[in-house]
């Protein structure tokens, strides 16, 4: 007789109780054909047991390529891949500092690219804004150091934000502001 499957959509809990009948060469099988299924599936291995130079390049590269794509060859930006690249290493391992780095690379991404061709586009400004602030909340987490150097970085961020208008630079002096002492915080040139 035939078991009839259940109309809803299985759920970890299934897959799970499947796992569980495995013994350890098929559990190591079915993660070596998941490895080979995808390139996410494999970057996020690497980045989960820290495998390789730099854990950060294939989230940075995809950061790159959604808030900076090329122009002459009509690549369209992405708010939504870019800041999935981010959800995807904090799922892989979230370490603060990496995770910090990431945001701030994606501040600084969008910023020059904006900067750089004069994008106008209100919805990527305010998502720009957003990652500002949780990038500077972020870096107020770290040791001294690595705050430091990051706040540093996002300072020139700010600066270079005011030419893109829509008051995106006013908004990130006020966050910084807000996230940092006056005395700490580097001087606000424009």
């Amino acid at each position: 007789m035939i078991q009839r499957q259940s109309k809803s959509q299985p759920k970890w809990t299934d897959v799970k109780a499947k796992l569980a009948s495995f013994d350890r060469a098929g559990l190591l099988g079915l993660v070596q054909d998941l490895y080979a299924a995808h390139p996410d599936n494999r970057t996020f291995l690497h980045t989960r047991f820290g495998l390789g130079e730099d854990v950060l390049e294939p989230y940075k590269q995809t950061i790159d390529r959604w808030l900076w794509p090329d122009a002459f060859r009509k690549q369209d930006t992405s708010v939504a891949n870019a800041k999935q690249a981010i959800s995807n290493y904090k799922k892989a391992v979230g370490d603060p500092a990496g995770l910090a780095e990431l945001m701030v690379f994606y501040c600084e991404q969008a910023s020059g690219f904006a900067s750089d061709i004069g994008y106008q586009d209100e919805s990527y400004f305010d998502a720009l804004v957003r990652m500002f602030e949780q990038s500077v909340a972020t870096a107020n987490t770290l040791p001294t150091d690595t705050r430091d150097a990051l706040i540093a970085r996002l300072d020139r961020v700010r600066s270079t934000s005011h030419k893109c208008g829509y008051g995106v630079g006013d908004d990130m002096d006020s966050i910084l502001a807000k996230y940092t002492k006056r005395k700490d915080r580097p001087s606000q040139r424009r």
